[in-house]
C-alpha cells in the first residue's frame, strides 16, 4: 500500500452475496425454529450476566436474528439447544455468543468535538505541566470500548501528530473490546477506503495508505499508528480487568447506554481505578453521570475529571459539577 492521497471510490458489488443469491438458499443448512419467550429470556438473563448488557422486552427478533447463523453453523435447530451449547463452553461458544450479539458502530473521528479539545486545551495544559517539570513527555489513552478500531486508530492519528516522537514524546493507545470478532478486524487496521471521508487530509496524507492490486479499495494504517496500539479483550462488566496500569485519558464513549443504572455505576467505578489524578474520562454526547455519586466534576459536556485533581483544574476551563 502506497502513503497517497486517498479518493475514495464508490463501494463495489459484493460478488459473493450476488452469486448465492442466484444460486438460492443452501438446501443443506437445518431450518431454525422461531424463538420462544421462554428461550429468549434464558438469553436475556444470561447476556446480562456475562456482559451486563441490558436487553429490552423488544429485543427479541434481534437476538434471534443475531444468533440464527451460529445455530446453522452448528446444526442446530431450536434455541434451546444452542443455550444449552454456550452454557457448557464458556471460554468458545459463549464468547462467540457475545460476538454476534454486540452492536459495533463506529467512524473515524467520531464526536469530533472531543478530539479538537484533546489536540488543543489538553494537549496544551500538557506541554506547560512538561514545561513545569509535574509530568514527563508520555501519553497513555485507554479506549474501552474500540470496536473495529476507528476510535483508537483516530486518538493514535490526534496524539502523534500533537506529540511526535522525534520530540521526545511517547504516546500508547491500549484498545480493548468485549468483542474478539471485531479486535481482529482491529488489530488488522483495514478498513473500506470510503472511510477515509471521515478523516480530515492531514492526518489521512500523514497516517493512512491506499490499496493498490488485490487490496483496492481498502486502506491501511500506517506502521507508526500501528505500533502505538495494544489490543486487549477486556469484558468491562466482569472483575478483574487486566493489568493496564493508569491513564492520562480513558474513552468509554457510546457503551454505557447498554447497561442498566446498576451496571452503569460499576463499570465506571472500576474504569476510574485506571484514571490518573489529574485524568480525563469522555463518555459519548448522549450519555451522563447524572446521580452515580463518582467523584468527578464536568469540565465541558461529556468530558470529566477527578474532583481532587491535584493541580486543582485544568487551566483552559472552568469547573463545573457533574450533571
Amino acid at each position: 500500500m502506497s502513503p497517497r492521497t486517498i479518493r475514495p471510490r464508490r463501494p463495489r458489488t459484493d460478488v459473493t452475496a450476488t452469486a448465492t443469491h442466484r444460486r438460492g438458499p443452501a438446501s443443506h443448512l437445518p431450518a431454525v425454529r422461531a424463538i420462544s419467550e421462554r428461550e429468549f429470556q434464558s438469553f436475556r438473563r444470561l447476556i446480562y450476566r456475562e456482559a451486563g448488557i441490558n436487553l429490552g422486552d423488544g429485543k427479541q427478533a434481534l437476538v434471534s436474528g443475531r444468533l440464527a447463523a451460529r445455530l446453522r453453523a452448528l446444526n442446530l435447530t431450536t434455541y434451546g439447544a444452542y443455550y444449552d451449547r454456550v452454557a457448557a463452553d464458556p471460554g468458545g461458544e459463549m464468547v462467540r455468543m457475545l460476538d454476534a450479539i454486540c452492536t459495533n458502530e463506529t467512524e473515524f473521528f467520531r464526536e469530533p468535538a472531543h478530539f479538537e479539545l484533546l489536540e488543543r486545551e489538553i494537549g496544551a495544559e500538557w506541554e506547560a505541566d512538561v514545561e513545569a517539570g509535574r509530568r514527563l513527555k508520555r501519553v497513555r489513552v485507554w479506549s474501552a470500548a474500540c470496536s473495529s478500531g476507528e476510535e483508537p486508530y483516530t486518538l493514535a492519528m490526534v496524539l502523534l501528530r500533537r506529540f511526535p516522537p522525534e520530540s521526545g514524546w511517547t504516546v500508547e493507545v491500549v484498545a480493548s473490546d468485549l468483542s474478539t470478532r471485531v479486535l481482529d478486524r482491529a488489530r488488522s487496521a483495514v478498513w473500506p477506503i470510503r472511510k477515509a471521508t471521515a478523516i480530515p487530509t492531514p492526518y489521512r496524507q500523514a497516517f493512512m495508505l491506499k490499496g493498490g492490486g488485490p487490496q483496492d479499495g481498502l486502506m491501511k494504517a500506517g506502521p507508526e499508528l500501528r505500533g502505538a496500539i495494544t489490543f486487549h479483550r477486556v469484558n468491562l462488566a466482569q472483575e478483574p480487568y487486566p493489568r493496564l496500569g493508569e491513564f492520562d485519558l480513558i474513552f468509554c464513549r457510546n457503551v454505557l447506554i447498554y447497561f442498566d443504572a446498576e451496571g452503569r455505576s460499576k463499570v465506571v467505578g472500576r474504569l476510574l481505578r485506571h484514571l490518573k489524578p489529574a485524568g480525563y474520562f469522555f463518555l459519548g454526547h448522549s450519555e451522563g453521570l447524572t446521580g452515580a455519586g463518582h467523584p468527578l466534576r464536568s469540565v465541558t459536556p461529556s468530558v470529566y475529571t477527578p474532583i481532587d485533581r491535584p493541580d486543582g483544574w485544568g487551566r483552559w476551563s472552568r469547573p463545573r459539577k457533574a450533571r
